[in-house]
């Protein structure tokens, strides 16, 4: 039986108790753990609305209804798997490289571990302190991205650290294999035609919304298949993938996406992948009226969690 889990709900209810991911065990020793829920609190690389930083804090305190079975996939989360919620990773506030090494050094002894991270951001940033800790053991990784922008812009007002750069400096430094990887539902306005143009000058293949809803799940699923392959992947969920009619609370909303249901439907057909890594980033409490948006988040972890539990 797994070592770690999360308390009956029938003996203490949902509202009590300190707010950790699905109420697990707040654990920082890897001893037995498969998976580890790590908060990486941090949004100073923002260009539009702040309030990431309140991210982690809002998909856990979300997180008390998710329950231990996911019927559609027919697998029960916590009989598989070995869960806690490790805290979060150590942030800087006002320095987003500073943020990015600390988080990095303490995610790579997790990963070093052989634990799974399924990390709770934080702004997109924090998927190259993520992939910087993966690279640094698995080496470069297939990323499978699902976000309304493609994150390949080089610069804002200067700085190479925001979170529309993420992707394109996990290519640079190496952290990812983009002839394996795959991102899915672009939209939205653009600076200039050019910026349409750069996810195939990096090497990756990218879907707007229309050609990914096109596809349907199904399609979607055997599309990042033929790119990814066998070999070890990364998810990241990035919150404004969702329509703001169903997430709103995000920094950089973009209109004409899935919808919640859509969306989740979209992770869950992605079952089968060597996924060494998650993260569900952007989520902005601030913006975000009655939790929905922290909702939507806290079920888009749990089919992560559903994904690694079929494997196992």
């Amino acid at each position: 039986m797994p070592r770690y889990g999360p308390p009956d709900a029938f003996e203490t209810p949902r509202f009590s108790g300190p707010r950790t991911f699905m109420r697990l065990p707040h654990v920082r020793d890897l001893d037995g753990v498969d998976v580890a829920i790590v908060g990486i609190p941090t949004d100073g690389a923002v260009v539009y609305r702040s309030g990431a930083r309140f991210g982690p804090e809002g998909i856990r305190s979300a997180s008390v209804m998710l329950r231990n079975y996911n019927p559609l996939l027919g697998v029960d989360v916590v009989d598989r798997l070995s869960l806690v919620d490790y805290g979060d990773a150590p942030t800087v506030p006002g320095s987003t490289a500073d943020s990015l090494a600390r988080s990095a050094e303490a995610l790579e002894e997790i990963v070093r571990a052989g634990v799974t991270t399924l990390c709770l951001g934080g702004d997109h940033t924090v998927l190259l302190a993520e992939l910087r800790a993966l690279a640094a053991v698995h080496g470069p990784v297939a990323l499978v991205q699902l976000d309304s922008h493609h994150d390949l812009w080089d610069e804002y007002f200067g700085q190479k650290l925001f979170h529309g750069s993420v992707v394109r400096r996990s290519v640079e430094e190496g952290l990812i294999d983009p002839a394996r990887s795959i991102q899915a539902g672009l939209r939205g306005s653009l600076s200039d035609a050019a910026d349409a143009e750069l996810p195939g000058r990096f090497g990756l293949e990218a879907l707007s919304y229309e050609e990914l809803a096109a596809l349907g799940p199904g399609g979607f699923s055997q599309r990042v298949r033929d790119r990814v392959g066998d070999g070890p992947c990364f998810l990241s969920f990035d919150i404004d993938f969702v329509d703001p009619a169903f997430a709103p609370g995000t920094g950089t909303p973009e209109v004409g996406g899935p919808s919640s249901r859509e969306a989740l439907t979209y992770v869950r057909s992605l079952a089968g992948l060597d996924f060494r890594g998650f993260d569900c980033v952007e989520v902005a409490p601030p913006y975000d009226p009655a939790a929905v948006t922290a909702f939507v988040a806290a079920n888009a972890c749990f089919e992560m969690l559903s994904l690694l539990a079929l494997r196992h």
